[in-house]
This record gives structure tokens, sequence and C-alpha cells, in this order.
């Protein structure tokens, strides 16, 4: 599907060998991830290290992006820190470890496609809610009203 297509190019199989060399803020750009985010995966290892010059300035190619999109991809699909460390881990030590690699995105879809249906439950709840809004919600709104106003007469 199209995660395993995004998976496949974000870990650069496509990715072409010698590629120009970008800049932190190039990468970000194309990214769509902060500088300091790209700094922080690379230093907590969510990312490969990045190549530096001889002046220590980071000089990122085409699989680094990669890399990144794969990282931020991977998180906003609610993958944890330790997830994609463990995953990269995997990754770092090569075809054996795919069976578990595809088990762990396979987790992942589970836990996305849970978090679909509860959000598509709360959805169809709110449609209802405003299709109905007032024979149901406005009664119940005055009850509670009133039942607060009570209260607070039965306290003075």
């Amino acid at each position: 599907g199209l995660l395993a297509r995004s998976i496949q190019n974000d870990l650069g199989k496509n990715a072409k060998q010698g590629s120009e060399v970008m800049n932190i803020k190039k990468v970000s750009e194309l990214s769509g991830a902060s500088a300091d985010t790209i700094r922080y995966y690379e230093k907590i290892g969510l990312i490969p290290a990045v190549k530096r010059n001889k002046n220590g300035v980071r000089e990122f190619d085409e699989d680094d992006l990669q890399w990144i999109i794969f990282a931020r991809q991977m998180r906003n699909a609610g993958l944890s820190i330790d997830g994609l460390s463990h995953y990269l881990a995997l990754f770092e030590e090569g075809r054996g470890t795919v069976p578990e690699r595809k088990q762990l995105l396979a987790e992942q879809i589970a836990v996305l496609r849970e978090k679909i249906s509860d959000m598509t439950e709360a959805v169809e709840r709110l449609e209802y809610k405003l299709e109905h809004y007032d024979e149901h919600v406005l009664p119940t709104e005055e009850r509670l009203r009133q039942r607060k106003a009570n209260l607070v007469n039965q306290t003075l």
C-alpha cells in the first residue's frame, strides 16, 4: 500500500548516488522538519549520522533527506521515539531483521486503525448531536443548568 511505498522511498531505495549536498536549511525546507528537530533526530539516533565538512557543518545528501522524511512520517503516524529507534537499530542489523521490522510496522498500523475507529466514532457522535441539537442537547443543557441553579440556591 501507500505506507509500504512511502517506506521504500523514504529509506532511499530510489536515491541517486552522488546527489547534491544540502545544508540544514534546505533539508528543513524539503522535509518540513525544523532544523532543531533534524539536529535532535541525529543526536538521539533517529537518523544516521550526517557527514560534516572540514568546518563541522552538516552536509546532507538525498539519503539523509529521505531518512528525515521517513522519521517524520513514522513519528506523525504515532510511532514513539523508542519504537523508531528500535526500528532503526533493526534496520542497521541487516536483512535478518526484516520480519521483526515488518511486525513493528504492522503493529503501528493496528494502533492507527484503532485511533481511526475511535475518531470516526467521535465524529459520528458529534454529527448526531449537531443534527439533533434542538431536541436532545438543548433540553439536557437546560436540565443541567437548572440543577446547578438549584444547588447554588440550596447552599445560600
